[in-house]
């Protein structure tokens, strides 16, 4: 497992052996089974989450019941309700396994002693955290001016893994559109 997380983390930051041990004292190990949670909704958040195998989906639920996916985190991939992890506040967000997933956990509190004793870590989070942002804003652009084809093909093009492991129903939810749209657009 934690050779995933090195060579994640060295694509942004280098490493030394001694520097990568003292990073991994900072993280917790953990599986988990395919539908089983890692957040639920108003619950604290323990954890932000590095995906070392399987895949997440991240729902919010409306006042109404109605789930709304927000985002899939599959392997490399960091994934949170980080309003609730940074503020150590309830959950507003679910996230569940799609698949028997395995995972490396960071508290916040080890999140911090982990920037202050190695401040390139500090660097890392910033960077991902940019990313992150970039690409929520480009979904939220793809949802508010594309078309339900558009929308199909760019996840074709960024991540064509996704479609083959995730079933049409939760794929039609991500794009915002209905399970008979897709079967339209998708062959």
């Amino acid at each position: 497992m934690q050779h995933r997380l090195r060579e994640h983390l060295e694509k942004i930051v280098p490493l030394t052996d001694a520097e990568f041990a003292f990073v991994c004292t900072h993280f917790v190990s953990k599986r988990y089974k395919k539908h089983q949670f890692l957040i639920q909704e108003n619950a604290p958040v323990q954890y932000v989450y590095f995906v070392v195998s399987g895949l997440l989906k991240l729902v919010y639920t409306d006042d109404a019941g109605k789930p709304h996916l927000l985002s899939f985190a599959m392997e490399d991939w960091w994934e949170s309700d980080f309003q609730a992890y940074y503020t150590q506040t309830a959950a507003v967000f679910s996230l569940e396994c799609l698949e028997d997933t395995e995972v490396l956990c960071l508290s916040l509190a080890s999140y911090r002693a982990l920037c202050a004793g190695l401040p390139k870590m500090e660097r890392f989070f910033l960077e991902k955290s940019i990313l992150g942002s970039i690409a929520a804003q480009q979904r939220l652009l793809l949802l508010l001016t594309t078309t339900a084809k558009q929308r199909y093909e760019q996840l074709l093009k960024q991540q064509p893994a996704l479609v083959q492991r995730v079933s049409k129903t939760l794929l039609a939810s991500y794009l915002g559109v209905s399970r008979e749209t897709l079967s339209r657009l998708a062959p």
